[in-house]
C-alpha cells in the first residue's frame, strides 16, 4: 500500500463490508498520481480479475479509468479467504468525442476513495486496443484476450527507433523475423539492412533477402574513414600508433592525389576522409619515399611497421573483401546500391553476415556500414530520399555502456543514426540480450520497446527506467513471460500491452535454436569423414 496507516486499513475494511455492485472485485483505498491502491475482496485475488498484469477498471465522476495490476499482497492472513491489496498503475481513461466512445492515455479525472474496482471486460479491451485509424499490421494477440489482434503501428515503428530486448532463448530472433516479414509482406519495396553477427537470419528470409558474406562482400579499404583505416593498419600500442598516424595520413592524401591525376578541382576538395579511391601500392610507394628522406635510420621503425602490416593484410584471405587485387576502380555506387537494395528487385532486405569477418575488424566494418548508410541519407535530396531501416543484432557488442570497451567510431556512427537519423529517413532497430550493457544514451532514443522474458534484475531495472510510468505494472511480469510473449510499449503500439506473437512458420525460423542434445546423442552415426569435411571447410575459411 502507498499509505499503510491503520486508519486507511480500517477504512478499507469498512468499505469492503458494504454492498458490492455486480462484478465488483474491490474498492479504491488510496490515490497518488498515476497509482491506485485497492482492497481486493476475499476470493477475487488471483482470479482472472486480479492478477499481476491484469487490466482493471475504476469508474470516475465522468469516465472510467483503467490500469494494470503491478503488485498484490494479503491485507491480513487471517481467515479462510483473506482480502488482498493491489497496486494499480493507471494507463488511461475512456473518452467521448463527437458522441463516439474511445480511449485516451493519461488521466483527467482521478477515481475517488471508495470507488468500485472491476475487472476489464472483453468490450473494454476491444475499446482500448481497437484498430487505430492509421497504417497497422497484426503481429499477434493480446494477453488479456487472445481473440483480439495486437497491432503494430507501421509508420511510428519504422520512422522512430526501436529495441527488442530479452534473455537468451526468449525468442528475440523469431520476434524480429516475424515483424520484418509482416512489414515487408505489406510493404514489399522496403529497404532493410540487417547486421547478422551469427549467420542465423538467412533461412528466415529465403524469398526476401540478399545475403552478403565476406566471400561476396565488397568494402574496399578506400571507403574507410581515417580513424577506421588507422584501426586496421596502425599498431595497438599508443606510443607506436602516435608515430604511425601522421605518416599514414600524409601517405593516404598523396595516394588519393595520385589516383586523381591532374584533376586540380577534385584535388583541392580532397581530405583524408573523402571516400575517394586510391591504390594500396601507391600508398606503399609514398610511405617508402618518406622513409627514404629520413636522416636517421633509427627513425624508420614506424614506416617499416606500416609497410609490414599492409603487406600482411593484403596476403591474408580473410581480408579479401577489403584488400582486393591490384586493380582499383570507383565502384562506390555499385556497393551502395547492393547494400541498400536500390532497386529492390523483390528482395527488400540485405543480410550482412559478418560472422566470418575477422574479429579484430568487426567493429570497423560495422562502423563503416552505419556511416555509409547515414551519409547516403544525409546527402540525398529530402524529397527523393529512400527511408532505410538498420537492424543491429547483438547491439551491446558495438555500442557498450562503457565506451572504453567499444570502438569509438562505431559508437559514434550508430549514435549519429540514433540522434539524427529520423531527420534523414534512417531508422534504427536494436536487438540485445543484455540491455544493461547497452549505451544508455542510444537506448534512450528508442521510442518503441518490445521486452521479452528477462531474468536478470539488472537488465529489468535498466529497461524499466526507460519506460513510461504507465507500463510499470506490465513490466512486473517480465520474468514469467512465456515463449513468444512480450511487453510492447512506446510509439509503435497504441497503448502498452502484453502480447503473444503470432507463430512463425518453421521454414522461416532463424538458425538460432539450441542443439537437440538427446536426439543427437541417440546413436553414433558420424564417422571420420564427417570430421575431415569440417576441417576442410575450416581451412578454407
Amino acid at each position: 500500500m502507498m499509505d499503510g496507516s491503520d486508519a486507511i486499513k480500517t477504512r478499507g475494511a469498512a468499505l469492503a463490508s458494504t454492498a458490492k455492485l455486480p462484478g465488483q472485485i474491490g474498492v479504491v483505498i488510496a490515490v497518488s498520481g498515476f497509482k491506485l491502491s485497492c482492497l481486493i475482496f476475499a476470493g477475487a485475488a488471483g482470479s482472472d480479475g486480479a492478477r499481476i498484469g491484469a487490466l482493471l477498471k475504476v469508474p470516475t465522476a465522468s469516465s472510467a479509468a483503467f490500469g494494470f495490476v503491478a503488485s498484490l499482497a494479503f491485507e491480513n492472513a487471517a481467515g479462510d479467504a483473506p482480502a488482498a491489496t493491489a497496486e494499480i498503475d493507471l494507463l488511461g481513461e475512456t473518452s467521448s468525442r463527437d458522441g463516439k466512445a474511445g480511449f485516451a492515455r493519461g488521466i483527467s479525472v482521478h477515481p475517488a476513495l471508495g470507488a468500485a474496482v472491476f475487472a476489464a471486460t472483453s468490450e473494454d479491451i476491444a475499446l482500448i486496443y481497437a484498430k487505430p485509424n492509421t497504417w497497422t499490421l497484426a503481429i499477434g494477440t493480446l494477453h488479456q484476450d487472445e481473440t483480439r489482434p495486437a497491432f503494430l503501428l507501421s509508420q511510428e515503428f519504422l520512422s522512430k527507433h526501436s529495441a527488442i530486448v530479452g534473455t537468451t532463448g526468449s525468442g528475440k530472433s523469431c520476434a524480429l523475423t516475424l515483424m520484418l516479414r509482416t512489414l515487408l509482406t505489406a510493404h514489399p519495396n522496403g529497404h532493410v539492412v540487417l547486421l547478422d553477427p551469427h549467420g542465423e537470419y538467412a533461412p528466415a528470409f529465403p524469398d526476401l533477402a540478399e545475403r552478403i558474406t565476406p566471400e561476396t562482400l565488397q568494402l574496399p579499404y578506400w571507403l574507410l574513414s581515417f580513424e577506421e583505416i588507422c584501426e586496421v593498419l596502425c599498431s595497438r600500442d599508443p606510443i607506436a600508433r602516435s608515430r604511425e598516424v601522421p605518416i599514414l595520413k600524409d601517405g593516404i592524401l598523396l595516394a588519393k592525389q595520385d589516383f586523381l591525376g591532374n584533376d586540380a578541382e577534385k584535388i583541392a576538395q580532397l581530405t583524408v576522409d573523402t571516400p575517394m579511391p586510391y591504390r594500396m601500392n601507391s600508398l606503399e610507394k609514398r610511405i617508402s619515399e618518406a622513409m627514404g628522406k629520413l636522416d636517421r635510420p633509427d627513425s624508420s621503425l614506424p614506416y617499416i611497421r606500416l609497410l609490414g602490416t599492409i603487406e600482411a593484410l593484403r596476403k591474408d584471405r580473410r581480408y579479401g573483401f577489403m584488400f582486393e587485387g591490384l586493380a582499383v576502380r570507383d565502384n562506390m555506387g555499385e556497393i551502395l546500391s547492393r547494400i541498400l537494395r536500390i532497386p529492390v528487385a523483390g528482395k527488400p532486405i540485405t543480410i550482412l553476415d559478418i560472422s566470418a569477418v575477422p574479429s579484430e575488424i568487426v567493429n570497423v566494418v560495422v562502423s563503416l556500414l552505419c556511416r555509409l548508410i547515414f551519409d547516403f541519407a544525409l546527402w540525398s535530396d529530402r524529397d527523393e530520399a529512400i527511408p532505410i531501416l538498420v537492424v543491429c543484432d547483438e547491439a551491446h557488442r558495438y555500442i557498450p555502456r562503457d565506451e572504453s570497451l567499444g570502438f569509438e567510431p562505431t559508437i559514434r556512427s550508430i549514435a549519429r543514426i540514433a540522434k539524427e537519423g529520423r531527420k534523414y529517413g534512417v531508422s534504427l532497430c536494436l536487438v540485445t540480450q543484455r540491455p544493461a550493457e547497452l549505451s544508455e544514451t542510444i537506448l534512450s532514443q528508442c521510442s518503441t520497446i518490445f521486452a521479452l522474458r528477462m531474468n536478470n534484475e539488472k537488465d529489468r531495472g535498466y529497461v524499466r527506467a526507460m519506460l513510461p510510468d504507465d507500463a510499470a505494472g506490465l513490466m512486473a511480469g517480465l520474468p514469467t513471460l512465456r515463449q513468444r510473449e512480450a511487453i510492447a510499449v512506446g510509439e509503435g503500439v497504441a497503448h502498452p500491452m502484453r502480447i503473444r506473437f503470432a507463430e512463425l512458420e518453421p521454414r522461416f525460423r532463424p538458425r538460432g535454436e539450441a542443439a537437440n542434445f538427446p536426439q543427437a546423442w541417440e546413436d553414433d552415426r558420424k564417422g571420420r569423414d564427417f570430421v575431415a569435411e569440417i576441417i576442410g571447410r575450416w581451412r578454407q575459411s
